[in-house]
């Protein structure tokens, strides 16, 4: 008998990392742990483009960040940088008001209402991002996170060849080497797709197979796309053409950012936006709280109706009740005259 490959009651918040959860860049602890000058490297990396051009060469603007920090490495400015490192500078990543707890306490709303819980209504946190994957799982919100979208670097590249050894040296320095993932803002709607497929969870599912929306892991209706600006706009177009929803973020410190996210929603990129602050109470909280349980809502609507419309009612007894048996008795009994007639 054929089925649905997944139930479809499964809910995502799909999270962009830096300016979203947290206030600054993820790299912040990186430079000071080596004592690199965080601004210098910036205004390095955006400079890369144009100064390689001039010398012929074509680079893009996604990768260079991810090249320079290899060059610092190459360098001897961050000497010895390892994943094991990049993981420890991950516990030093300061979270915007109200996180990591929010994560946990928005599933327990899920769970708190007997109407989710009896269609089994889950909630799921992803993190999609530019930045450093192991910088992310060594965070204080990784216990959190569902599954995590991120650059990420190799150490020890495989020498020429490898195919041919049967051992390889371990006592090599581990330091990083090559770039093993790139994610960019183009990039990010690929990760936007494994989560709606379930590529995530089923490899036997590839991102690019055609997949029948019935049988899609978590609808795009079923998630919400929450990042800081228009560098997502293409994650913003995907979630909110597929019937999802839609919030930027702004540091109330800084005004630019509010304008920012202001103009996103005259544009129509998102549906709400609001400062990035996820404590009980807060605008943002309340908003992905109203939106989440209106995604539960449908879901239970939408699963209730599937119901009953493909059960057929049991038989029943033809047995009329007391009023069907004494209204039967009504039509039956002759008409009286009355005498005045």
């Amino acid at each position: 008998m054929a089925s649905t490959l997944f139930t479809q009651n499964i809910i995502a918040c799909v999270w962009d990392f830096d300016k979203t959860l947290i206030p600054e860049y993820m790299q912040a602890p990186l430079f000071r742990r080596f004592g690199v000058d965080e601004a210098t490297f910036w205004a390095e990396t955006n400079a890369l483009a144009e100064n390689y051009r001039r010398r012929g060469y074509h680079i893009a603007p996604e990768i260079s960040y991810l090249n320079h920090l290899l060059t610092y490495v190459l360098a001897g400015k961050m000497p010895g940088l390892s994943n094991r490192l990049l993981r420890e500078c991950g516990t030093e990543i300061k979270f915007y008001p109200g996180l990591p707890g929010f994560f946990a306490s928005s599933r327990a709303w899920v769970k708190a209402k007997p109407e989710y819980a009896k269609h089994e209504i889950v909630l799921e946190h992803y993190v999609v991002s530019t930045g450093l994957a192991e910088m992310i799982r060594g965070s204080a919100l990784a216990p959190q996170i569902d599954g995590i979208w991120a650059c990420e670097f190799i150490e020890n590249p495989l020498q020429p060849g490898f195919l041919k050894q049967k051992e390889f040296a371990m006592e090599a320095a581990a330091e990083i080497a090559q770039i093993g993932v790139m994610i960019d803002n183009t990039t990010k709607t690929r990760a936007i797709f494994e989560i709606n497929k379930g590529t995530n969870r089923n490899p036997a599912i590839d991102v690019n197979a055609k997949v029948r929306p019935e049988d899609r892991r978590i609808p795009l209706q079923n998630m919400i796309y929450i990042a800081d600006g228009p560098s997502d706009v293409p994650s913003f177009s995907v979630v909110k053409n597929g019937g999802g929803r839609t919030y930027a973020v702004y540091n109330p410190a800084v005004r630019a950012e509010f304008e920012q996210n202001d103009r996103l929603r005259q544009a129509d990129r998102i549906d709400h936006y609001g400062p990035a602050d996820y404590t009980a109470g807060s605008p943002t909280t309340n908003w992905l709280h109203l939106h989440i349980e209106r995604i539960c809502d449908r879901i239970v609507t939408d699963r209730e109706a599937a119901v009953a419309s493909r059960v057929s009612r049991p038989p029943r007894h033809l047995t009329a009740t007391p009023e069907e048996e004494a209204a039967q008795a009504a039509k039956r009994a002759p008409k009286q005259t009355s005498f005045l007639e």
